[in-house]
This record gives C-alpha cells, structure tokens and sequence, in this order.
C-alpha cells in the first residue's frame, strides 16, 4: 500500500511538475530566463519587416494606409523600399501580383486589419489560381484583444487558409524574421502561390507606446487584480523578449520540382518519332528559375509548332512561323502527339475532350493536381511529369540537338492561320452604321505598338477581340487574370507593369465594364509618375451577357408566340401583349 501511493504521489508531482513547466513555457517565462527584454529600445517590428524584405530584394510594398501597419511602410521607406499607394486594396494586391509575374521575386502586398483585408479576397484567389508567388501583410488587433471585440477584429486566418500556400500569425516581436524568410520560401516553391502573415498591432510598435496600453489606469487590488496585473507586465516582456537579437536575413532555399531523366528520356524518343507534334505552353513556362528567353530558344531549337496561352503569349515574338494563333482544335485533332507545357485541362481545352485520344501527350506541370485534371474522365497522359516546364524545355531541346519536326507540318499549320487571319481581317474592314468597327481599332492599335509594350487585358468581349488580334512582342509582355477570369485587373496590373519597366510603353485594354473598377487608380498612376495608355471598348453593355440573352429572349419569344397559335386554333381567345423595349431585337431585350 505505501508502495502504491509513493507511486500515485510520484505521478503527481510529475504531471504537476510537466504542467508548471508546460505554463511556463507558454507564457514565455523560461524564453526570458536566457533572453533580454529591451525597454528603452525604440526600435519597433515594422523595421525587422522591412530588414526581411530588403535582403530578399523586394523593392515596392503596395499599399492602402493603415494605422495597424504604419511601423512597417515608414520603416520600408527608410530603407528606400518604394511605397506606392492605391485608391483600392484589391489594387495593391494585383500590382503585386504583376510586379511578381514581370520580376521573378514575390510581389508584396500590405492592408490594414479587417475591411482592409476582406477586400483582397478575390484578388488573392487570383492570385492563387494565376500561381503568383505573392505576399500579403495584414494588420490585426492586438494579440491580448484579439476576439474580444476589438476594432476590426475578425478570424483573419480562417478567410486566408483557403486562399495561401502558408497563413501565420505573428505573436512576438522575436518571430518576424523567421516567419518572413519562411513565407517568402513557401511562395516561391513548387506551385508558386500566394501566402499570409498577420501582425498583430503590438508586434509593430515600440516598447514604450505599446507600454501605455497594457500599463492599468489604476493600482490594481486585491489578489486577482494582481494577477492580471502580473499577466500584463509579463506578456509585454515575453512580446518583446529576444526581439533585437542578431538574425538571419538571407533567403531560405526555394525547392522547385523537376523531370527525372528517365522522364525526359522517355519524352525524347516520343518526340523523336512525331510527324505532327504539337506543343501548348501556359503560364507556368515562364516561371523563375529559367529565363524565358532561354525557353524561347529552346522551343525554337525544338521546331515544333507551338499554341500560347496566359502569360507564355509573345514568348516566340510577333512573328514566328512557329506560333500557331488559330484553328486550336483542328490541329489536335491532328496531332500524333501533344505536349502540355504547363497547360491545363480545364474549361480552355474543353476539360481534355479536344485531344485526340489517338494522340500521345505528354503532360508537365508543378502541381500534381493540375498536372491530371480530369484525365478521370477526357483524356490520359502518355507521360505525366510533376515538373518545372520551363527546364524541361531546355534539357529536351538539349537532347533533341540536331532533330527538327518534318517542316510540311508547321508550313500547313501557318497557312490555315493565314486563311483564318485573313478572314478576321475581312471583318474588321466591314463598314459600321454607328461608332466605331471594334476589331478595326485593335488592329490599329496593334500596328502602332511599340516593340517593348506591355499588353493588360481587363474585359470580356472587348478582351476577348484583342486576345486574337493583339500581338505581344516578345516575352513577358501579355498579362491576363489567368484562369479565374477576375474583371478589375487593369489598374493593378498596370501599376506594378509600369514600376517594374518604367522604359516600357503599358498598354491596359478595358471593357466599358471592367474600367470601373479601377478607374480610380487613374489618380494613382497620376501621383506615382506611372504613365499607361488605356484603351476602352465602350459598347455601353455587358455584351457577353446580352448576346446570349437576346438569342435566349428570341427563343422563348417564338415559343410563346407559336404555343398562343396553337390555343387560337382550338377556339379560344388569345390575349398576347408583347412589350418590346426601345431597342431592337439584335441589340436589346425583349419582355413577353
């Protein structure tokens, strides 16, 4: 029996021991025992911020001011990071995004708390689904008031889990470097994406303002008020404990997935053996590390004739005899082999039913997951590599040196697209009774580019036009939302092009619709010295709406108008009211 208590009193005390040491540890005690608080230091968080982000070459912080993150643009500013300023924070999430396609870095994106942040929603999603590497920083509530009814306190991290490849919460001064270096790495590895870092207010200011808040406005009584009185002083301590400690800068490595040899191998021999090969390159060609010049001349190396798609449009210039721009569908139907160089099977190729099951693919993509949409269902890869397009281009022109694709295929591609431009021509040259002819312009303003311009598209029917008309000079001079199809891109997008090739002409084509958006960051381009041209196709409509509306209208229209026929011939009396509206059929709606 004594042997059996010894035992209960020694379990005890060594769960009451695991517990003081366990509260210890959270509540920083043990952290402070090695590690110096400095109270009259007056630096503050936002400077190990903006310390991170000079050393990882960061050079604009986009932003719409915020008391909660001040500490970090003025601290960027000192360092002579370029603060630039929008009327919208969807804005300074998209001129992050552009900043970080055109760069090779992340493009970084600060918000204050709560409002400030839900309106970044969408713009990071298309982010997320464009896979632009892309930090975003968000103001929070301090860490002791945070659920408790603070001033735009809202769950931050549940809104941005969905949305970023990485989400942390900052609750010490001491963890701001670490959790920056690890983000800006997360962003840039594997499937580029973007991540989320929230900083509560009192990471971000001095010891001695953050002081005030937390000092009682009383002498607290009585044993509970010393408790919390207690509480207070130590979390101040522990918030800034360890906080000026010399730390590590330098970027953390970023791990990028690549082709094996046997992969590669394997694809060589089935290149090898193509009469019509076909090569459809997405986004993610153009991806760091490989430059796209270097993807240019592989793909030029290679001879294969060639469909561009998202930001891979201009990569082989204006004029190649490789770069298909028409007939898509015919030629895979064609096609003895088909190689998706970051392309997915999605809604663009009709979810893989446009490939010829006959055809050999070869599928390469960084996310696995995008890599085999729904080859469930449409279609299978002959090879499917989870890879870096971009170097697997180059290390399969590599291997391919001295093999050309048979030239009659290629010659008979270029011909159908010329038969097919000349045909779009016609239409541009087709009179109008009223304004303007719409692919005119586009083909105007096409001839007129500058060789170095950059191409923003923002719209739908518009878009879509210039899409097809428009021609990118080179590579890195085409942005479009990417998959998600995100209207209000424009002024974002501008931005960040303009900041990062201020010797660039930017070009935005707006719908009349998707300009209001951002036709308040006109003002921006104004005070940040960022010149861009707009162009606006103002057909005073939601034409990609209206044109299935009235097809829709007219239908419904005759089948009401033949059911009352039908009913009128049984005997019976009709009554049919058509209210027909002030335009006319082709251009308006029509209410029965």
């Amino acid at each position: 029996l004594d042997m059996d208590i010894s035992v209960v009193l020694g379990c005890s005390l060594g769960a009451a021991l695991g517990g003081v040491i366990l509260a210890s540890y959270q509540l920083g005690l043990l952290y402070q025992l090695f590690h110096k608080t400095e109270r009259q230091s007056s630096r503050h968080g936002g400077e190990s911020v903006a310390d991170v982000l000079r050393a990882h070459g960061i050079r604009f912080v986009f932003t719409l001011v915020g008391g909660h993150i001040s500490p970090i643009l003025v601290a960027c500013e000192k360092l002579g990071i370029h603060i630039v300023d929008t009327r919208h924070e969807a804005t300074a999430v998209f001129a992050a995004d552009a900043v970080a396609r055109l760069s090779g870095t992340v493009g970084v994106a600060a918000v204050t708390a709560g409002p400030g942040l839900t309106n970044t929603v969408t713009a990071v999603k298309n982010a997320q689904m464009a896979e632009s590497p892309l930090l975003l920083i968000g103001g929070a509530a301090a860490t002791l008031l945070q659920g408790r009814g603070a001033l735009q306190d809202i769950d931050q991290m549940s809104l941005f889990k969905p949305l970023c490849k990485f989400c942390a919460s900052v609750r010490t001064v001491r963890e701001i470097v670490p959790t920056i270096r690890k983000a800006l790495a997360v962003a840039q590895s594997g499937t580029p994406g973007p991540v989320f870092i929230e900083f509560p207010i009192d990471t971000l200011y001095p010891y001695h303002v953050v002081e005030k808040e937390f000092a009682p406005k009383n002498t607290p009584k009585g044993l509970m008020g010393k408790m919390i009185a207690w509480y207070l002083r130590n979390h101040l301590s522990n918030l800034f404990a360890g906080a000026w400690e010399t730390r590590d800068l330098s970027p953390l490595p970023v791990h990028i997935p690549h082709a094996t040899e046997d992969e590669v191998q394997r694809c060589v021999e089935l290149v090898s053996r193509a009469k019509k090969p076909v090569i459809l390159l997405g986004s993610q060609a153009t991806l760091p590390p490989t430059p796209a010049d270097d993807v240019r001349k592989a793909l030029e190396s290679l001879g294969i004739p060639c469909f561009l798609g998202g930001m891979s449009r201009g990569m082989l210039g204006k004029n190649s005899s490789l770069h298909i721009r028409q007939n898509r569908r015919d030629a895979l139907k064609d096609a003895d082999l088909v190689l998706l160089a970051g392309t997915v099977c999605d809604f663009r190729l009709s979810y893989g039913r446009v490939l010829n099951r006959r055809s050999k693919i070869i599928a390469v993509n960084r996310d696995r997951s995008q890599l085999l949409k729904n080859s469930d269902m449409f279609w299978k890869p002959t090879v499917a590599i989870q890879g870096d397009a971009g170097s697997f281009l180059l290390r399969l022109s590599k291997a391919l040196k001295g093999h050309k694709c048979p030239e009659e295929w290629p010659r008979s591609l270029k011909e159908g697209d010329a038969i097919k431009e000349k045909a779009n021509r016609s239409k541009a040259d087709e009179k109008t009774e009223r304004h303007l002819n719409p692919l005119s312009v586009l083909h105007c303003v096409d001839e007129l580019l500058a060789e170095d311009s950059i191409i923003v598209a923002d719209g739908g029917d518009f878009v879509g036009s210039a899409a097809y008309i428009m021609r990118p000079r080179g590579p890195l001079r085409w942005l479009d939302p990417g998959a998600f199809g995100t209207l209000g891109v424009g002024g974002g997008f501008a931005l960040g092009a303009k900041l990062c090739r201020p010797e660039s002409e930017v070009w935005i084509v707006y719908g009349d619709g998707s300009l209001g958006y951002s036709v308040a960051e006109f003002d921006t381009f104004t005070r940040h010295k960022t010149p861009v041209i707009a162009l606006v196709g103002n057909d005073a409509c939601w034409s990609q709406i209206s044109r299935e509306q009235v097809a829709i209208t007219k239908l419904l229209f005759t089948a009401f108008v033949t059911l009352c026929l039908i009913v009128h011939k049984k005997g019976k009396a009709v009554l049919l009211n058509v209210l027909i509206g002030k335009t006319n059929f082709r251009e308006g709606s029509i209410s029965v």
